[in-house]
């Protein structure tokens, strides 16, 4: 990647979040707040104290998993907005594991869990990856409707064969993953959702077959004509798209939930394309806005209790950052704007020189 490339790829975000929090001050001001305290509000939720923090790398965890995933599919070419039901197929998995073979070892148990978190989340995205291929379908309308499909069934396990006592819920898992600081909720899950993101960026920058599937994504018939096998390419997109959205929905149920009942899940996926997008569909771009959406909202409630600003004004600030992204990369694909980031480029490379 050229110097002008890696500019734009860098300055896009930085200036979508900035001009984000600019609309969001006009915003707060508008209607009668104060901008600088509920921005301070909203830092000493996020921050302001050891459990403050914890709570919000825990709420940044899953939308890691779901972001990495949207990232590798979109980096690879292929459309995949069915991670809600790869995160929520994932969970289904590992909470009949981790549930049904209670006789064995609890750290066994935990790996054959998170295994098969891996394996229905591949399995869930084979789906529309082997309908487009061999039927021509629409990826990205399969992948939504299998997210239906997959809440659906949640529904029915932990209010039928799943469910535990009287409410509507699965019994516990019998395995969690264990807390890395004391007195927060910080769980292992984070520092899988990690080493996961460092892998993915070898794999897709540094190895034969990473740089295949990124082939695939630029230009599918120039890859053709190159003897890349093409569907084979496509569908292993998807399964490995759907087995880190699984991984993610397993680590959930083991770190954070415990169970599964109303609500797992729901939203994560979508939320993974924004910050995909946003991230500019590089790894470590995705973390960093994941943690960034995990910042508002857990600092969102403070700001509500504080100010009684509504958290709806955080949600606006993450849209806007997701159409300032969007209309950010745009506008850097036209001839004017091309020639400015060159020109800063080559201006860059005159003062290293």
């Amino acid at each position: 990647m050229n110097m002008k490339n890696k500019l734009i790829k860098i300055l896009v975000p930085i200036i979508s979040i900035v001009c984000s929090f600019i609309v969001g001050a006009i915003l707060i001001a508008s209607i009668g707040g104060d901008p600088v305290e509920a921005f301070s509000y909203l830092l000493k939720g996020a921050f302001g104290t050891t459990s403050n923090i914890g709570e919000t790398f825990v709420k940044a965890t899953p939308l890691i998993f779901t972001g990495l995933a949207a990232t590798f599919a979109y980096k690879c070419g292929v459309f995949n907005l069915g991670a809600e039901g790869q995160f929520v197929m994932g969970a289904v998995a590992s909470v009949w594991v981790s549930t049904t073979f209670l006789s064995v070892p609890a750290p066994l148990l935990l790996v054959l869990s998170l295994t098969s978190g891996v394996i229905a989340g591949g399995l869930w995205g084979l789906i529309p990856g082997i309908l487009k291929i061999k039927r021509g379908l629409n990826e990205m309308i399969v992948s939504i409707m299998l997210n239906y499909i997959a809440v659906l069934f949640m529904g029915y396990l932990y209010s039928g064969p799943l469910r535990d006592g009287n409410l509507p819920q699965t019994a516990e898992v019998a395995v969690k993953l264990g807390r890395i600081f004391s007195g927060t909720r910080v769980h292992a899950g984070i520092l899988i959702a990690l080493v996961l993101t460092f892998v993915l960026y070898y794999f897709l920058f540094h190895t034969s077959f990473g740089f295949k599937l990124r082939a695939v994504g630029l230009n599918p018939t120039a890859a053709e004509y190159n003897g890349f096998p093409l569907k084979k390419l496509m569908l292993a997109s998807f399964v490995i798209s759907g087995a880190i959205a699984g991984l993610g929905g397993s680590v959930e149920l083991h770190g954070t939930q415990f169970r599964l009942m109303s609500g797992f899940g729901v939203g994560y996926g979508f939320d993974g394309v924004a910050i995909a997008l946003i991230g500019q569909l590089n790894p470590i771009g995705t973390v960093l806005v994941a943690y960034l959406f995990a910042v508002l909202r857990k600092g969102a409630i403070t700001m509500q209790v504080g100010t009684g600003m509504p958290t709806s004004v955080i949600d606006i600030i993450q849209a806007l950052v997701i159409v300032f992204a969007v209309a950010g990369s745009a506008l850097t694909n036209l001839p004017k704007v091309k020639q400015f980031f060159t020109n800063i480029s080559q201006k860059s490379k005159k003062e290293v020189e």
